[in-house]
């Protein structure tokens, strides 16, 4: 196990305060990274219906998988055997048939059909199909929106995890460091990843890497006016800029980062970008401290921006922690103007800063902790214009 059942208990119980507070009997939690959250369940069985039940009242969650998969539910959870519960092959791709036939029935065995089930319905893997299954299999129940309710519980970070997520930013930086060394002219933007990934991959004598829930970023040239980009077998050329964007990934917590590179002498409209971007950035993570919010944040980055009369419409950060594909965020701070979010000791975020001119851009970002007294970095790696 990743971590402790005295902390997975801590967090079945901070989940269920939740539940009381919102009105809820019942929470099914489709999100991947909640369920590995609540139970350390970690496979790549995501692609099918899966997901986490707790009763408001119980001592465990259950934890709803293939038939297929519950070898890696033994193997991975902290759970008692009775408590991972299996569907068989016939539900699989035997339309209208469905997984959440057997999770309507479970539901009923339990009699829990007449109560207030909050549902996640904004999860990456919680489709329509699986809301009519529900809605159609239980009539007397009250479906409501659970609104990210384990999202948030993850939001404040225990020791453990910040220690997972300094040893993620280790291998970012280590990633980062072979990027910027293998982005050359001539060179194929596939070969280049290859190196990056292999570095991600390997991480450190101390402790390997795994797979993070997005794919290294790389837009380049013209690209750079873009947003997630991916690499093609086209090569890098001299005089334009290229973004990486990436993160190392321990026990699944991420530490997100990027930068740029410009090969060979850049224009001064980039060097000035790019200095404008860390003073933004430099103001914002200033007010990164216990107790202010979001929006103070947000409202120091800009205050920048609009020195240089640079224009940005997105948001400029948020919550990380645990990432499954498709994303490394957590859905529930924004660093953005309006966010009230009080910001909390050991909540972590993404301070990303794109800044797109047209047909050029630059970006740089930093994965930033709150501590009892201000804020800390957790990569250590220059934001400044790498110029090769």
């Amino acid at each position: 196990m990743d971590f402790t059942i005295q902390e997975y208990k801590n967090r079945l119980h901070k989940v269920q305060q939740s539940m009381q507070k919102k009105g809820i009997e019942l929470l099914i939690s489709q999100d991947t990274a909640n369920i590995y959250y609540l139970t350390g369940y970690d496979a790549w069985s995501f692609y099918y219906s899966q997901c986490v039940i707790i009763h408001v009242n119980a001592e465990e969650p259950i934890c709803y998988v293939r038939a297929q998969d519950a070898g890696g539910a033994l193997i991975k959870t902290y759970l008692k055997k009775e408590n991972i519960v299996i569907y068989p092959e016939k539900y699989i791709h035997t339309w209208p048939n469905h997984p959440y036939d057997g999770l309507v029935e479970l539901i009923k065995t339990k009699k829990w059909d007449k109560l207030n089930i909050g549902l996640e319905m904004d999860s990456h893997y919680f489709t329509a199909f699986c809301y009519e299954k529900l809605r159609q299999g239980l009539p007397n129940a009250k479906l409501k929106d659970s609104d990210r309710l384990v999202n948030w519980v993850r939001c404040i970070k225990s020791e453990t995890e910040i220690i997972y997520m300094k040893n993620a930013a280790v291998i970012s930086e280590k990633a980062m460091k072979t990027a910027m060394e293998v982005i050359n002219p001539g060179v194929r933007q596939c070969d280049a990843v290859a190196e990056i990934q292999s570095a991600l991959f390997k991480g450190t004598k101390e402790y390997g890497g795994e797979y993070a829930s997005i794919t290294t970023l790389l837009p380049t040239g013209k690209g750079t006016s873009a947003s997630h980009l991916t690499a093609s077998d086209v090569e890098f050329v001299s005089g334009e800029a290229t973004i990486v964007e990436l993160s190392g990934t321990y026990k699944r917590y991420h530490a997100p980062m990027a930068r740029t590179v410009n090969l060979g002498k850049p224009e001064q409209k980039k060097i000035d970008a790019m200095k404008a971007t860390n003073e933004a950035l430099d103001a914002g993570i200033s007010k990164s401290l216990p107790g202010n919010t979001a929006d103070d944040v947000a409202q120091a980055f800009w205050k920048i921006l609009d020195k240089y009369n640079i224009k940005k419409e997105s948001r400029t950060g948020y919550s990380i922690g645990i990432g499954y594909p498709p994303d490394w965020g957590e859905h529930t701070l924004n660093i953005y103007k309006g966010d009230m979010t009080i910001l909390e000791p050991n909540v972590c975020y993404h301070m990303i800063a794109v800044m797109q001119f047209g047909d050029w851009g630059v970006e740089a970002s930093e994965s930033i902790r709150i501590t009892n007294n201000g804020n800390e970095l957790l990569c250590n790696f220059s934001r400044d214009l790498l110029i090769k």
